[in-house]
């Protein structure tokens, strides 16, 4: 393990657990401008993971949803969500976890994902595999669309229509649809082979950074949606268990990706 993963990981666990221990006591909630919402406690993470990151790395770059861009070097990137999730967290709903990915010279390099109300931590580094809780993970081996779960994931506040009418053709073709409503958990219950498929069309940078890495180490293949490997510029990708990647195509307009 790296050192930078060691510190990821330990940053990851201490805001956890702390958002663990005061989950159903924010104090303050905004609206920002994207009209998505943020809490104390939203602020509280990232300030601690921050703190972490440049305790051991005070020359690394990082780049966090709450706190925007800390300067540094551009060869290492650390991208933070203090809580992915946060909506399910105000709602007092438990999906929710810590993002912390690592990008070295524009390539995913380590991931981790701590989810504290189930005490399951994601790791993963370039070459080395993935893990949850010590333990290799994988994804699924399922070959048949018919008997795929597919996450499909994506708001409706903005694109409703495009996606809609992606998903009215997807959606009877597969086994079943799940939405959690939180990137953290879709991507690692596709790096584990719990679910098989998943489509996002507007995921951020700090979403996906550390889940995509996973995936990947888990024998998986994340895409843009034109099959292109995804870039820390995406904001759409398509993920699956690899053996049936070609088929998400079939179901996508021709002119999406343009």
């Amino acid at each position: 393990m790296s050192e930078r993963l060691a510190v990821g990981i330990d940053a990851a666990k201490t805001a956890g657990e702390m958002l663990k221990e005061h989950f159903g006591k924010i104090t303050t909630i905004e609206r920002k401008a994207d009209h998505s919402l943020v809490t104390d406690l939203d602020k509280r993470s990232d300030k601690m993971i921050v703190e972490t990151i440049r305790a051991s790395f005070p020359n690394d770059k990082i780049i966090s949803e709450e706190s925007g861009n800390f300067s540094g070097s551009d060869d290492y990137k650390w991208v933070i969500d203090p809580i992915d999730g946060t909506h399910n967290f105000i709602r007092g709903i438990s999906l929710f976890g810590v993002s912390i990915g690592l990008i070295y010279k524009n390539q995913f390099t380590a991931g981790v994902i701590y989810l504290p109300c189930s005490d399951e931590l994601y790791t993963a580094e370039l070459g080395s595999g993935a893990f949850k809780n010590g333990n290799k993970i994988s994804v699924s081996d399922c070959s048949s669309i018919d008997d795929c779960t597919l996450v499909f994931d994506s708001g409706m506040r903005r694109g409703a229509q495009e996606k809609l009418k992606v998903f009215s053709k997807i959606a009877p073709k597969v086994f079943n649809v799940r939405m959690f409503g939180v990137s953290v958990r879709n991507l690692t219950y596709l790096a584990e082979g719990k679910v098989d498929l998943l489509m996002e069309f507007d995921d951020h940078l700090w979403d996906y950074a550390a889940g995509v890495l996973l995936v990947m180490e888990a024998g998986g293949v994340v895409t843009d949606f034109c099959g292109k490997e995804l870039t820390p510029e995406c904001r759409s990708y398509m993920a699956s268990n690899r053996i049936i990647h070609n088929k998400l195509f079939e179901f996508l307009p021709k002119d999406i990706g343009e």
